[in-house]
């Protein structure tokens, strides 16, 4: 049992959600391994599901643009949300997706040796210009996504999460316009890790069905039961697994009954529309999600907590 770092019990406080000492506990048992800190935490009930990555916040703007059938998902991180709100920043933004949907580069690096819509110059000199002349700030261009298709987007709180999904159908885009927007919505409020349940790996599964069965082992009702029972319940909780983890199987945010689900609705929407609809892709920007912004307040909390 060896000792854990300050920065070790704060990502994994991160990645959990769960207390400080707690944490601190699950690494030593398991000599700082993360991946099996996160398992430990979770057979003991303390973290009903590891987050996928850091949800430290930076700011910044992530917004989309749909032009016909051709649409752009982009996110261009600042260092303050004072600089993300001017209109230097907005008018940059809204420019380099233009760029992107006109001129289809295949990366960031691309992208900022072309020449920014509506401009002379470089997206790369724009940007240089920006952050060094007006905004003074340190400003990225991070990630873009560019789709053709029957598209519908979302942009939550002013930017703060974007949503792109492309559908497969033979209905007209204005007509499923609604329907694209509302799927959208759905990944934007509970934010899925997967479309489908066909899209889950199998080894996920199998660790989800491991870790139930430690849940299980844990818990006294539970643990008497014959192999074979607890091996039939674990099965009959993936259902659960895939409820929660796969948007087209999550119950609509929209249905008050709470009886449809994401799937139900699209194929519902699409036998009144007299067509078929078919969620092809779904692609899902938070601002600055996994990007590491300083939290010296936990820090030290932490540090603390370690020294007593």
């Amino acid at each position: 049992m060896g000792k854990v770092s300050v920065a070790e019990i704060k990502e994994l406080m991160k990645s959990t959600g769960v207390g400080m000492m707690d944490c601190k506990k699950a690494l030593e048992a398991n000599d700082g391994d993360m991946d099996k800190a996160i398992e430990f935490l979770r057979e003991k009930g303390l973290a009903t599901q590891a987050k996928k990555s850091s949800r430290a916040a930076a700011e910044g703007i992530v917004t989309a643009v749909v032009d016909g059938n051709v649409g752009v998902l982009l996110e261009v991180n600042t260092e303050t949300d004072f600089a993300a709100n001017t209109d230097d920043i907005k008018n940059f933004v809204n420019a380099v997706a233009n760029t992107i949907i006109k001129q289809n580069p295949a990366d960031v690096e691309a992208l900022k040796a072309m020449t920014i819509d509506g401009g002379t110059a470089t997206v790369a000199d724009v940007l240089t210009e920006l952050a060094g002349m007006k905004i003074r700030e340190n400003i990225v261009i991070r990630r873009f996504v560019r789709m053709e298709g029957v598209l519908a987007s979302y942009i939550h709180n002013g930017g703060s999460i974007g949503v792109m999904v492309k559908l497969d159908t033979e209905l007209s885009a204005d007509k499923v316009a609604v329907i694209g927007k509302d799927v959208a919505m759905q990944s934007a409020a509970l934010n899925a890790p997967y479309i489908r349940r066909e899209d889950v790996p199998a080894e996920v599964l199998e660790k989800e069905k491991e870790i139930i069965l430690a849940q299980m082992a844990e818990d006294p009702k539970m643990s008497s039961k014959p192999e074979q029972v607890k091996t039939k319940i674990a099965e009959g909780k993936v259902g659960k697994y895939y409820s929660e983890n796969c948007l087209l199987e999550q119950a609509f945010v929209k249905d008050t009954t709470g009886k449809l689900s994401v799937q139900g609705y699209v194929d519902a929407e699409a036998k009144a529309l007299g067509g078929t609809i078919k969620v092809v892709d779904v692609i899902r920007y938070e601002r600055g999600e996994g990007v590491e912004k300083k939290e010296d307040n936990l820090a030290d909390e932490v540090a603390k907590m370690m020294n007593k």
